[in-house]
């Protein structure tokens, strides 16, 4: 733990008290990593709204170009011949109802990913307690609400991810794998910032994007220049 311990406190020491550009961000990630596991590389991005408010509050969804380096488990609650759509379409767990009892009862939550039929959520509202604490709640905004299966799973595969803004304000999001080649990490980045950029709510004051970090799962955190990110939006 201290042989850890000192690595982590080593990577801290070589970045400087700076914003550094993205593609420079991750060049030092990628120097600094130590970990004998290929870590999660992410987003800690801080914004200038009050989620308090329901007008303010930042949530959207992005496919990620380069996907997020794993395959992610989907669970499909339909039935009938969309039950057969999903399955054709690759979803890991598909059902009905009784996918509503497995989860009430056992509290499972073997999956990354949840999609319903509009028809299904009479019962999957049942599930808000135990999937909403952990972001898998069907919602139509995300698009995990439809009777485009097909769609919907297809997304998620190819690198599907849903952003939120936390009680502080906050979004936390993976970008992909400290494996994946540079210029990779930098386009999936990219494509996350964009999107979360161009969902500023209106009512939204001030300065929107406070503050954005750049990090690994054991890595230091790195302070992101966001001016070109934001000057793309604009243009």
């Amino acid at each position: 733990m201290a042989k850890t311990g000192k690595k982590i406190q080593q990577a801290r020491e070589r970045v400087e008290a700076r914003a550094y550009a993205l593609a420079d961000a991750v060049g030092l990630l990628k120097q600094l990593a130590f970990a004998k596991f290929d870590e999660t590389v992410e987003l800690n991005i801080r914004l200038g709204v009050d989620p308090r408010h329901a007008d303010q509050m930042v949530r959207g969804t992005v496919v990620l170009p380069h996907g997020l380096g794993k395959s992610k488990r989907v669970l499909v609650i339909a039935g009938g011949e969309k039950a057969a759509e999903a399955r054709e379409a690759g979803a890991e767990f598909v059902g009905g109802e009784e996918m509503v009892e497995k989860i009430l009862k056992e509290s499972w939550t073997d999956y990354d990913a949840v999609i319903a039929t509009p028809d299904m959520m009479r019962g999957v509202g049942r599930l808000g307690k135990v999937l909403g604490p952990r972001g898998l709640m069907p919602n139509p905004k995300t698009g995990t609400v439809t009777f485009d299966l097909a769609r919907a799973v297809a997304e998620i595969k190819a690198g599907k991810v849903e952003f939120r803004t936390d009680k502080q304000g906050l979004i936390h999001a993976a970008v992909g794998k400290i494996s994946f080649a540079p210029e990779r990490l930098v386009e999936n980045a990219q494509t996350l910032l964009h999107s979360i950029l161009r969902a500023k709510p209106p009512a939204a004051k001030g300065k929107y994007l406070r503050g954005v970090t750049l990090s690994s799962t054991m890595g230091p955190g790195i302070s992101l220049d966001t001016s070109a990110a934001e000057a793309a939006v604009k243009a």
